[in-house]
């Protein structure tokens, strides 16, 4: 009941007064009639109060977001199912869904006419230009009475996620170098010509034919294990991402993080689509989801975009190197750095050791706020530590800059091309 008395509205309030001032005005002025008029009116939201204080409303809410993954910039549809599981009737519902601001403004509903087995499905589109993973709901629920003097608020609890992942580009091939290190399924393995030695074995997966279980590895490791049927080649790469705050520039979606983050989701994505398994490591690490061990196939950009989409600038000064704990990995390396001090060089020499082929995108993240910053300061400061690196401004096209990357790969692939072919022949003009 106290519940209900503080949800009357300023209509069910002026009722109470009303009838509380004719009922005294009767009593001094001598005038049952007015009294009579006094108690009804004061009465009427008292009574509405109590009848809706202990009414028992059992709605029930089933939401919907299609498609849960959106690219920034895309629309999704979040369909909301309401059900009326209760026997007593009710009267007015405004509906009120908790939306992010980044994805447009609240929707509100008004519903009427609400009944023992009440269905109602209502829908409305959500946006946003931000990457991230947001929360949808909970749905407030506002009940009124046929008089609208009373008003109470209900709410439920569960919410539904939307991931927002960064904008991509479509990225031209380039020569990679690093191709076949690493595990896969690129290079096949004739067993016909081998001995009973040569068979491998791995654990069993979901999925897989059961006349491929190896019952005597499987009984000797106590798990069921498959015959492996090819050789564990795949290409492999990392994609890092430096993400410390203090190595970028400018805010929100106009700043030079979030140009590295759409850079790396672009390169992810080529990557991918050109047969590599791909890893994603931040300044805090390597990501788990995107792990090389994690991937069920090379193909499966979700993962990836994903991870990008929830990455943050993190408040540390230094670069985790947990990751390149693994000796002799080879492979390709894909950076997107940010400005760059002298205490990261280290890090950044011991990044290129660990790798086949290190290519590098390096932002010039002073052009953010400055017009008149140096331009590929950071790119030289990358090239000097063997990588191949070209700077990346916030008004160049990823597509023109990736190309270039190319372009220097090609030359340094016929560079040593031309070195082996001069030590194998010696001198010219000479013998050999």
């Amino acid at each position: 009941m106290r519940e209900a008395l503080s949800g009357l509205t300023v209509r069910g309030r002026a009722f109470l007064a009303a009838g509380a001032t004719a009922i005294v005005c009767a009593i001094l002025l001598g005038q049952p009639a007015l009294t009579r008029v006094g108690v009804l009116v004061l009465a009427l939201p008292l009574l509405t109060a109590a009848v809706l204080g202990r009414s028992r409303y059992r709605l029930a809410l089933v939401r919907s977001v299609t498609p849960q993954v959106v690219t920034a910039g895309q629309g999704a549809r979040v369909t909301l199912s309401l059900v009326n599981e209760g026997r007593t009737p009710s009267g007015v519902l405004l509906l009120e869904d908790q939306v992010p601001y980044v994805l447009g403004t609240r929707p509100r509903f008004v519903l009427e006419g609400i009944g023992y087995g009440w269905r109602k499905e209502v829908s409305y589109q959500v946006r946003s230009d931000v990457r991230g993973r947001f929360e949808i709901g909970p749905m407030a629920v506002r009940v009124n009475d046929p008089f609208g003097l009373v008003e109470l608020g209900r709410a439920f609890r569960t919410t539904t996620p939307l991931v927002v992942t960064p904008r991509t580009v479509r990225l031209s091939s380039i020569p990679l170098g690093g191709a076949w290190t690493g595990s896969g399924d690129n290079r096949p393995r004739a067993f016909a010509i081998g001995s009973a030695e040569d068979l491998t074995v791995r654990e069993y997966r979901r999925g897989d034919d059961l006349r491929r279980v190896h019952w005597r590895s499987s009984a000797r490791t106590g798990e069921l294990m498959v015959r492996r049927e090819e050789q564990p080649w795949q290409s492999r790469a990392t994609l890092f991402v430096d993400n410390r705050a203090r190595v970028h520039r400018g805010q929100g979606i106009a700043s030079s993080l979030e140009t590295a983050v759409s850079a790396a989701a672009s390169i992810a994505v080529h990557l991918s689509q050109r047969g590599f398994s791909v890893r994603l490591v931040t300044a805090e690490g390597e990501d788990p989801s995107t792990a090389w061990h994690a991937r069920e196939s090379e193909l499966n950009t979700g993962p990836l975009l994903e991870a990008l989409a929830v990455v943050e600038p993190h408040p540390g000064h230094g670069l985790d190197t947990g990751w390149l704990t693994e000796q002799g990995h080879g492979g390709l390396t894909v950076g997107v750095f940010g400005s760059l001090a002298s205490h990261d060089l280290p890090v950044v020499r011991r990044m290129q050791s660990h790798t086949g082929s290190a290519l590098a995108i390096a932002l010039d993240v002073d052009a953010w706020v400055s017009s008149s910053a140096e331009a590929g300061a950071n790119a030289r400061l990358l090239t000097r530590q063997a990588w191949r690196a070209v700077p990346l401004g916030p008004r160049d096209r990823l597509e023109a800059v990736w190309e270039e990357l190319g372009r220097g790969s090609a030359q340094g692939s016929r560079a040593r091309g031309g070195a082996s072919a001069m030590a194998a022949t010696g001198p010219t003009g000479g013998e050999s």
